[in-house]
């Protein structure tokens, strides 16, 4: 579904967003993509069970639990940081996860960085038994299959496709789809520049390019302005942004159009990855800390 936002906009500029989060009440946005293939995959191959990585408020964990159960399957979720395994109960995400009949393994942040090893995976196979491996984020080529299928048709018009950027699976598949007229812009959530490697693995196509500009910090970092602009956009527009992702892709579209970043009369689609079950993790953060709370309604 695509909403184009009722704001006058300086030079005549349009902003539609395609609404990925009203995709699946719980596997919503790009989660739904990645999984959609991987799920068929599993299935074909007679897995019975999933295991993926995430950390602390992973919606990838929350999704693959959710997907998991609701096709029959047993999960497994490798959790970055030994110190949660006690702090399940507090923590909306993981509490979600287990509810969901999900395994949860907590390891260090040491052994964590091995997951892409052949030995790490091995011990896993030996602790675990068989298993169908979701990579971390569920970028594969999969995955990108299915983030291809975001754009449509009706999305031809276009002259801009923006989306955040995690592990790099969604906009692959999106550039893989966009026509060649359309520009591609991934706002990272995440520090550094590593991601055009990570990237160029799947895709073909040069219209696109990283804006890294707005990652406020790095992954799971948000300060009150970026807070502030969540809350504010809801209450104009009545879309809710999570605080990881989206809310600072459209956070830094609204500050590139201030800054005339783009043409006039540009047409823009902005892609809502979902991913709003993050925001009871955020939430309880800045609580703690005193912070102000992001107020929407999910």
């Amino acid at each position: 579904m695509n909403q184009e936002l009722q704001i006058q906009f300086p030079n005549s500029i349009s902003i539609t967003i395609k609404r990925e989060d009203l995709l699946h009440p719980v596997v919503s946005g790009n989660k739904f993509r990645k999984l959609k293939y991987n799920l068929l995959q599993a299935k074909a191959e007679n897995k019975k069970t999933l295991l993926t990585f995430g950390g602390a408020f992973s919606n990838h964990i929350a999704a693959v639990a959710f997907a998991a159960q609701e096709q029959g399957l047993q999960s497994i979720g490798i959790i970055r940081g030994d110190e949660l395994g006690d702090k399940i109960e507090s923590n909306p995400t993981l509490q979600f996860a287990q509810e969901c009949g999900m395994q949860l393994e907590f390891v260090s942040r040491e052994d964590y960085r091995l997951k892409k090893e052949s030995s790490f995976l091995k011990n896993l196979e030996q602790q675990f038994g068989d298993f169908y491996l979701v990579p971390e984020g569920g970028t594969n080529a999969l995955a990108i299959k299915g983030c291809q299928e975001i754009l449509t048709p009706e999305d031809s018009s276009f002259d801009y496709i923006c989306c955040a950027v995690g592990t790099g699976g969604t906009i692959s598949g999106i550039i893989n789809s966009a026509l060649p007229h359309q520009k591609v812009l991934g706002f990272p959530a995440l520090k550094g520049d590593f991601l055009q490697d990570e990237i160029r693995i799947f895709v073909q196509n040069e219209n696109w390019e990283l804006i890294t500009d707005y990652h406020f910090g790095g992954y799971g970092k948000v300060n009150e302005d970026l807070i502030r602009f969540i809350n504010q956009f809801y209450i104009e527009n009545q879309i809710p942004l999570d605080p990881v992702y989206t809310g600072k892709m459209v956070f830094g579209i609204m500050d590139l159009i201030q800054k005339n970043y783009f043409p006039v009369n540009s047409n823009i689609l902005l892609i809502h990855t979902g991913g709003l079950q993050g925001i009871f993790g955020m939430n309880a953060k800045l609580k703690k800390k005193q912070l102000p709370t992001i107020n929407i309604d999910v």
